[in-house]
Protein backbone atom coordinates (compact mmCIF):
# COMPACT_ATOMS: atom_id res chain seq x y z
CA UNK A 1 0.00 0.00 0.00
CA UNK A 2 1.22 3.48 -0.85
CA UNK A 3 0.89 6.22 1.76
CA UNK A 4 -0.22 9.71 0.92
CA UNK A 5 2.56 12.26 0.77
CA UNK A 6 1.90 15.37 2.84
CA UNK A 7 0.00 17.90 0.77
CA UNK A 8 -0.72 15.47 -2.09
CA UNK A 9 -4.28 15.59 -3.44
CA UNK A 10 -6.24 12.37 -3.67
CA UNK A 11 -7.11 11.26 -7.22
CA UNK A 12 -10.73 10.63 -6.27
CA UNK A 13 -13.12 9.42 -3.58
CA UNK A 14 -16.29 7.37 -3.24
CA UNK A 15 -18.94 8.50 -0.76
CA UNK A 16 -20.69 5.33 0.41
CA UNK A 17 -24.19 5.86 1.80
CA UNK A 18 -26.06 2.81 3.14
CA UNK A 19 -29.80 3.47 3.02
CA UNK A 20 -32.95 1.88 4.38
CA UNK A 21 -36.19 3.65 3.51
CA UNK A 22 -34.60 7.11 3.21
CA UNK A 23 -36.52 8.30 0.11
CA UNK A 24 -37.25 11.77 1.56
CA UNK A 25 -33.57 12.50 2.21
CA UNK A 26 -32.04 11.53 -1.14
CA UNK A 27 -32.48 14.81 -3.05
CA UNK A 28 -31.07 17.00 -0.26
CA UNK A 29 -28.28 14.52 0.40
CA UNK A 30 -27.08 14.40 -3.22
CA UNK A 31 -27.35 18.19 -3.57
CA UNK A 32 -25.36 18.90 -0.40
CA UNK A 33 -22.66 16.30 -1.15
CA UNK A 34 -22.25 17.68 -4.67
CA UNK A 35 -21.90 21.23 -3.38
CA UNK A 36 -19.39 20.19 -0.70
CA UNK A 37 -17.06 18.32 -3.07
CA UNK A 38 -17.43 20.59 -6.10
CA UNK A 39 -14.25 20.53 -8.20
CA UNK A 40 -13.15 17.08 -6.98
CA UNK A 41 -13.50 13.68 -8.62
CA UNK A 42 -16.08 12.21 -6.26
CA UNK A 43 -18.87 9.69 -6.78
CA UNK A 44 -21.78 8.73 -4.56
CA UNK A 45 -22.52 5.03 -4.10
CA UNK A 46 -25.84 4.21 -2.44
CA UNK A 47 -25.96 0.69 -0.97
CA UNK A 48 -29.66 0.24 -0.48
CA UNK A 49 -31.61 -2.27 1.59
CA UNK A 50 -34.94 -0.41 1.34
CA UNK A 51 -38.39 -1.94 1.24
CA UNK A 52 -40.00 1.27 -0.12
CA UNK A 53 -39.37 3.19 -3.36
CA UNK A 54 -35.98 4.61 -2.28
CA UNK A 55 -34.19 2.84 -5.19
CA UNK A 56 -36.49 4.50 -7.75
CA UNK A 57 -35.94 7.89 -6.12
CA UNK A 58 -32.15 7.37 -6.28
CA UNK A 59 -32.27 6.43 -9.96
CA UNK A 60 -34.40 9.45 -10.81
CA UNK A 61 -32.14 11.90 -8.99
CA UNK A 62 -28.98 10.26 -10.36
CA UNK A 63 -30.08 11.06 -13.92
CA UNK A 64 -29.65 14.81 -13.37
CA UNK A 65 -27.08 14.86 -10.54
CA UNK A 66 -23.98 17.07 -10.93
CA UNK A 67 -21.70 14.15 -9.96
CA UNK A 68 -21.74 10.38 -10.60
CA UNK A 69 -24.38 8.60 -8.50
CA UNK A 70 -24.51 4.79 -8.48
CA UNK A 71 -26.93 2.40 -6.83
CA UNK A 72 -26.19 -1.04 -5.39
CA UNK A 73 -29.51 -2.49 -4.25
CA UNK A 74 -29.32 -5.60 -2.09
CA UNK A 75 -32.37 -7.85 -2.52
CA UNK A 76 -31.09 -10.09 0.27
CA UNK A 77 -29.26 -7.86 2.78
CA UNK A 78 -26.51 -9.60 4.72
CA UNK A 79 -25.03 -8.36 8.03
CA UNK A 80 -27.14 -5.22 8.19
CA UNK A 81 -25.66 -1.77 7.78
CA UNK A 82 -22.13 -3.02 8.42
CA UNK A 83 -22.47 -5.56 5.63
CA UNK A 84 -23.75 -2.82 3.30
CA UNK A 85 -20.68 -0.71 4.02
CA UNK A 86 -18.29 -3.60 3.36
CA UNK A 87 -20.02 -4.33 0.04
CA UNK A 88 -19.85 -0.64 -0.82
CA UNK A 89 -16.12 -0.49 -0.09
CA UNK A 90 -15.57 -3.49 -2.39
CA UNK A 91 -17.68 -1.92 -5.19
CA UNK A 92 -16.24 1.62 -4.90
CA UNK A 93 -14.50 3.16 -7.91
CA UNK A 94 -11.85 4.81 -5.71
CA UNK A 95 -9.64 3.52 -2.89
CA UNK A 96 -10.50 6.48 -0.68
CA UNK A 97 -13.98 5.76 0.67
CA UNK A 98 -16.08 8.02 2.87
CA UNK A 99 -18.93 6.37 4.76
CA UNK A 100 -21.88 8.43 5.97
CA UNK A 101 -25.51 7.84 6.97
CA UNK A 102 -28.41 8.66 4.68
CA UNK A 103 -30.46 10.56 7.26
CA UNK A 104 -28.59 13.91 6.97
CA UNK A 105 -27.40 13.77 10.58
CA UNK A 106 -23.87 13.52 9.17
CA UNK A 107 -23.24 16.95 7.61
CA UNK A 108 -21.96 16.64 4.01
CA UNK A 109 -20.30 20.03 4.46
CA UNK A 110 -17.66 18.26 6.55
CA UNK A 111 -16.41 16.25 3.56
CA UNK A 112 -13.72 18.80 2.52
CA UNK A 113 -12.30 18.82 6.06
CA UNK A 114 -12.11 15.02 6.14
CA UNK A 115 -10.45 14.83 2.74
CA UNK A 116 -8.08 17.65 3.64
CA UNK A 117 -7.07 15.92 6.86
CA UNK A 118 -6.41 12.68 4.98
CA UNK A 119 -4.29 14.55 2.43
CA UNK A 120 -1.86 15.47 5.21
CA UNK A 121 -0.53 11.97 4.61
CA UNK A 122 -0.28 10.56 8.14
CA UNK A 123 -3.57 8.68 8.50
CA UNK A 124 -5.44 5.75 6.95
CA UNK A 125 -8.73 6.54 8.67
CA UNK A 126 -10.22 9.97 9.38
CA UNK A 127 -13.04 9.92 11.92
CA UNK A 128 -15.73 12.60 12.15
CA UNK A 129 -15.90 12.83 15.95
CA UNK A 130 -18.63 14.23 18.16
CA UNK A 131 -16.33 14.18 21.18
CA UNK A 132 -13.30 16.33 20.34
CA UNK A 133 -13.05 20.13 20.48
CA UNK A 134 -15.59 21.65 18.13
CA UNK A 135 -17.67 18.47 17.96
CA UNK A 136 -21.23 18.15 19.21
CA UNK A 137 -23.62 15.23 19.79
CA UNK A 138 -26.70 17.43 20.15
CA UNK A 139 -28.45 15.74 17.22
CA UNK A 140 -29.07 12.66 19.34
CA UNK A 141 -32.68 12.63 20.50
CA UNK A 142 -32.69 13.39 24.22
CA UNK A 143 -30.40 13.11 27.19
CA UNK A 144 -31.00 9.35 27.45
CA UNK A 145 -29.64 8.61 23.96
CA UNK A 146 -26.69 10.93 24.53
CA UNK A 147 -25.91 9.15 27.79
CA UNK A 148 -26.25 5.71 26.20
CA UNK A 149 -23.98 6.78 23.32
CA UNK A 150 -21.29 8.10 25.65
CA UNK A 151 -21.51 5.03 27.87
CA UNK A 152 -21.19 2.67 24.90
CA UNK A 153 -18.19 4.64 23.65
CA UNK A 154 -16.43 4.45 27.02
CA UNK A 155 -17.15 0.72 27.34
CA UNK A 156 -15.80 0.10 23.84
CA UNK A 157 -12.62 2.10 24.41
CA UNK A 158 -12.10 0.28 27.71
CA UNK A 159 -12.31 -3.10 25.99
CA UNK A 160 -9.80 -2.06 23.29
CA UNK A 161 -7.60 0.51 25.05
CA UNK A 162 -4.63 0.09 22.70
CA UNK A 163 -6.35 -0.18 19.31
CA UNK A 164 -8.72 2.70 20.09
CA UNK A 165 -6.30 4.99 21.93
CA UNK A 166 -6.38 7.49 19.05
CA UNK A 167 -10.16 7.40 18.53
CA UNK A 168 -12.46 9.55 20.66
CA UNK A 169 -15.57 8.39 18.74
CA UNK A 170 -15.12 4.81 17.47
CA UNK A 171 -18.90 4.40 17.34
CA UNK A 172 -19.53 7.05 14.69
CA UNK A 173 -20.86 6.09 11.28
CA UNK A 174 -19.11 8.98 9.50
CA UNK A 175 -15.52 8.29 8.53
CA UNK A 176 -13.01 8.20 5.67
CA UNK A 177 -10.88 5.12 5.05
CA UNK A 178 -8.31 4.05 2.49
CA UNK A 179 -9.52 0.57 1.63
CA UNK A 180 -6.00 -0.50 0.73
CA UNK A 181 -5.10 -0.17 4.43
CA UNK A 182 -7.79 -2.63 5.46
CA UNK A 183 -7.57 -6.34 6.03
CA UNK A 184 -10.94 -6.85 4.35
CA UNK A 185 -10.79 -10.63 4.67
CA UNK A 186 -10.71 -10.23 8.45
CA UNK A 187 -13.83 -8.05 8.63
CA UNK A 188 -16.91 -9.72 10.09
CA UNK A 189 -19.61 -7.02 9.90
CA UNK A 190 -22.51 -7.49 12.26
CA UNK A 191 -24.99 -4.67 12.60
CA UNK A 192 -24.30 -0.98 12.50
CA UNK A 193 -20.89 -0.29 14.10
CA UNK A 194 -18.64 -1.05 11.16
CA UNK A 195 -15.97 1.52 12.10
CA UNK A 196 -15.32 -0.38 15.34
CA UNK A 197 -14.85 -3.56 13.30
CA UNK A 198 -12.39 -1.78 11.00
CA UNK A 199 -10.34 -0.24 13.80
CA UNK A 200 -10.12 -3.46 15.80
CA UNK A 201 -9.33 -5.83 12.93
CA UNK A 202 -7.00 -3.64 10.82
CA UNK A 203 -3.71 -1.95 11.74
CA UNK A 204 -4.57 1.61 10.71
CA UNK A 205 -3.40 5.10 11.62
CA UNK A 206 -6.19 7.29 12.97
CA UNK A 207 -6.91 11.00 12.66
CA UNK A 208 -10.04 12.94 13.64
CA UNK A 209 -11.96 16.06 12.70
CA UNK A 210 -14.75 17.56 14.84
CA UNK A 211 -18.35 16.95 13.77
CA UNK A 212 -21.55 18.66 14.82
CA UNK A 213 -24.04 15.80 14.73
CA UNK A 214 -27.23 17.08 13.10
CA UNK A 215 -30.89 16.41 13.79
CA UNK A 216 -32.82 13.87 11.75
CA UNK A 217 -35.02 15.67 9.21
CA UNK A 218 -37.07 12.75 7.82
CA UNK A 219 -37.76 9.14 8.73
CA UNK A 220 -37.23 7.38 12.02
CA UNK A 221 -34.12 6.40 13.92
CA UNK A 222 -32.98 2.81 13.38
CA UNK A 223 -31.70 2.59 16.98
CA UNK A 224 -33.60 0.12 19.16
CA UNK A 225 -33.23 -2.08 22.20
CA UNK A 226 -32.68 -5.06 19.88
CA UNK A 227 -29.83 -3.25 18.13
CA UNK A 228 -28.36 -2.40 21.51
CA UNK A 229 -28.32 -6.08 22.40
CA UNK A 230 -26.81 -6.87 19.02
CA UNK A 231 -24.08 -4.31 19.65
CA UNK A 232 -23.20 -5.86 23.01
CA UNK A 233 -23.08 -9.29 21.40
CA UNK A 234 -20.81 -7.96 18.65
CA UNK A 235 -18.58 -6.26 21.20
CA UNK A 236 -18.24 -9.51 23.13
CA UNK A 237 -17.45 -11.36 19.90
CA UNK A 238 -14.69 -8.87 19.04
CA UNK A 239 -13.10 -8.94 22.46
CA UNK A 240 -14.22 -11.28 25.18
CA UNK A 241 -10.79 -11.11 26.72
CA UNK A 242 -9.79 -8.33 29.10
CA UNK A 243 -13.26 -7.66 30.35
CA UNK A 244 -13.96 -11.35 30.97
CA UNK A 245 -10.69 -11.76 32.88
CA UNK A 246 -11.44 -8.59 34.81
CA UNK A 247 -14.88 -10.04 35.59
CA UNK A 248 -13.41 -13.36 36.77
CA UNK A 249 -10.96 -11.61 39.08
CA UNK A 250 -13.72 -9.29 40.21
CA UNK A 251 -15.92 -12.29 40.96
CA UNK A 252 -13.12 -13.92 42.95
CA UNK A 253 -12.60 -10.66 44.81
CA UNK A 254 -16.32 -10.28 45.42
CA UNK A 255 -16.51 -13.81 46.80
CA UNK A 256 -13.52 -13.14 49.03
CA UNK A 257 -15.12 -9.86 50.10
CA UNK A 258 -18.33 -11.63 51.10
CA UNK A 259 -16.48 -14.45 52.90
CA UNK A 260 -14.36 -11.99 54.89
CA UNK A 261 -17.42 -9.91 55.70
CA UNK A 262 -19.41 -12.99 56.73
CA UNK A 263 -16.59 -14.24 58.94
CA UNK A 264 -16.10 -10.88 60.66
CA UNK A 265 -19.83 -10.31 61.28
CA UNK A 266 -20.11 -13.81 62.74
CA UNK A 267 -17.24 -12.93 65.06
CA UNK A 268 -19.38 -10.07 66.35
CA UNK A 269 -18.09 -7.13 64.29
CA UNK A 270 -20.56 -4.51 63.03
CA UNK A 271 -21.33 -5.10 59.35
CA UNK A 272 -20.16 -1.61 58.28
CA UNK A 273 -16.68 -2.15 59.78
CA UNK A 274 -16.62 -5.68 58.38
CA UNK A 275 -17.43 -4.29 54.92
CA UNK A 276 -14.61 -1.73 55.18
CA UNK A 277 -11.98 -4.34 56.12
CA UNK A 278 -13.20 -6.76 53.44
CA UNK A 279 -13.04 -4.00 50.85
CA UNK A 280 -9.42 -3.03 51.69
CA UNK A 281 -8.19 -6.62 51.54
CA UNK A 282 -9.89 -7.35 48.21
CA UNK A 283 -8.82 -4.01 46.66
CA UNK A 284 -5.17 -4.93 47.14
CA UNK A 285 -5.69 -8.54 46.08
CA UNK A 286 -7.57 -7.53 42.94
CA UNK A 287 -4.82 -5.09 41.94
CA UNK A 288 -2.16 -7.80 42.18
CA UNK A 289 -4.22 -10.22 40.07
CA UNK A 290 -5.13 -7.56 37.48
CA UNK A 291 -1.48 -6.62 37.06
CA UNK A 292 -0.58 -10.23 36.41
CA UNK A 293 -3.47 -11.51 34.33
CA UNK A 294 -5.54 -8.66 32.84
CA UNK A 295 -3.37 -5.67 32.01
CA UNK A 296 0.03 -7.35 31.85
CA UNK A 297 0.43 -6.41 28.15
CA UNK A 298 -0.23 -2.72 28.92
CA UNK A 299 2.07 -2.23 31.91
CA UNK A 300 5.16 -1.35 29.86
CA UNK A 301 3.52 1.68 28.25
CA UNK A 302 1.58 2.83 31.32
CA UNK A 303 2.73 4.84 34.32
CA UNK A 304 5.08 3.40 36.95
CA UNK A 305 3.88 0.62 39.26
CA UNK A 306 3.62 2.96 42.26
CA UNK A 307 1.47 5.38 40.27
CA UNK A 308 -0.77 2.59 39.00
CA UNK A 309 -1.25 1.23 42.51
CA UNK A 310 -1.97 4.70 43.92
CA UNK A 311 -4.54 5.39 41.21
CA UNK A 312 -6.21 2.01 41.60
CA UNK A 313 -6.15 2.05 45.41
CA UNK A 314 -7.48 5.60 45.62
CA UNK A 315 -10.24 5.05 43.08
CA UNK A 316 -11.40 1.81 44.66
CA UNK A 317 -11.48 3.38 48.09
CA UNK A 318 -13.49 6.33 46.81
CA UNK A 319 -15.82 3.86 45.12
CA UNK A 320 -16.06 1.83 48.33
CA UNK A 321 -16.68 4.99 50.35
CA UNK A 322 -19.63 5.71 48.08
CA UNK A 323 -20.78 2.11 47.87
CA UNK A 324 -20.83 1.27 51.56
CA UNK A 325 -23.29 4.05 52.54
CA UNK A 326 -25.51 2.83 49.70
CA UNK A 327 -25.14 -0.68 51.08
CA UNK A 328 -26.24 0.57 54.50
CA UNK A 329 -29.18 2.41 52.93
CA UNK A 330 -30.34 -0.77 51.19
CA UNK A 331 -30.08 -2.76 54.44
CA UNK A 332 -31.96 -0.18 56.50
CA UNK A 333 -34.54 0.75 53.84
CA UNK A 334 -35.18 -2.50 52.03
CA UNK A 335 -34.59 -4.66 55.13
CA UNK A 336 -32.51 -7.14 53.16
CA UNK A 337 -29.49 -9.16 54.23
CA UNK A 338 -26.27 -7.17 54.42
CA UNK A 339 -24.58 -9.91 52.36
CA UNK A 340 -27.20 -9.59 49.60
CA UNK A 341 -26.89 -5.81 49.66
CA UNK A 342 -23.11 -6.10 49.35
CA UNK A 343 -23.46 -8.46 46.39
CA UNK A 344 -25.80 -6.06 44.57
CA UNK A 345 -23.49 -3.11 45.13
CA UNK A 346 -20.43 -5.04 43.94
CA UNK A 347 -22.09 -5.99 40.67
CA UNK A 348 -23.11 -2.38 40.04
CA UNK A 349 -19.55 -1.20 40.70
CA UNK A 350 -17.95 -3.68 38.28
CA UNK A 351 -18.38 -1.68 35.07
CA UNK A 352 -17.20 1.57 36.64
CA UNK A 353 -14.05 -0.11 37.92
CA UNK A 354 -13.28 -1.70 34.57
CA UNK A 355 -13.69 1.59 32.70
CA UNK A 356 -11.40 3.44 35.11
CA UNK A 357 -8.62 0.87 35.10
CA UNK A 358 -8.61 0.36 31.35
CA UNK A 359 -8.87 4.04 30.38
CA UNK A 360 -6.93 5.69 33.21
CA UNK A 361 -4.70 3.41 35.27
CA UNK A 362 -3.22 1.51 32.31
CA UNK A 363 -3.56 4.20 29.65
CA UNK A 364 -0.38 4.64 27.58
CA UNK A 365 1.65 7.69 28.50
CA UNK A 366 1.46 10.53 25.97
CA UNK A 367 5.15 10.17 25.09
CA UNK A 368 4.65 6.48 24.36
CA UNK A 369 1.66 7.16 22.07
CA UNK A 370 3.68 9.76 20.16
CA UNK A 371 6.70 7.45 19.82
CA UNK A 372 4.62 4.50 18.62
CA UNK A 373 2.86 6.63 16.02
CA UNK A 374 6.25 7.78 14.68
CA UNK A 375 7.55 4.19 14.65
CA UNK A 376 4.56 2.99 12.64
CA UNK A 377 5.10 5.68 10.03
CA UNK A 378 8.83 4.88 9.89
CA UNK A 379 8.26 1.13 9.51
CA UNK A 380 5.79 1.70 6.70
CA UNK A 381 8.19 4.00 4.86
CA UNK A 382 11.02 1.44 5.25
CA UNK A 383 8.78 -1.29 3.80
CA UNK A 384 7.90 0.85 0.80
CA UNK A 385 11.56 1.80 0.22
CA UNK A 386 12.62 -1.85 0.31
CA UNK A 387 9.83 -2.79 -2.10
CA UNK A 388 10.87 -0.01 -4.51
CA UNK A 389 14.47 -1.23 -4.48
Amino acid sequence: MEDMSAGESIPGATVIIPTFNERDNIADLVSRVAAAVSGRDVEILFVDDSSDDTPEVIRRIAADAPLPVRLLHRDKPVAGLGGAVVEGIAAATHDVCIVMDGDLQHPPELLPDMIGRYEQGDADVVIASRYIGGGDSGGLAGAMRIGVSRGATLLTKAMFPIRLSGASDPMTGYFLVNRRALDRDALRPNGFKILLEILVRSDVRIAEVPMEFGERLHGQSKASFLQGMQFLKHLARLRFGKMSLFAIIGAVGALANLVIMWALTHLGMEYVWAAIIAAEVTIIGNFVLQERYVFNDMRGDASALAVRFAQSFTFNNVEAALRIPILALMVETWHISSILAAAISLVAAFFVRFLFHSLVVYAPRRAVRTRKAAERVGMRLETETAAAE
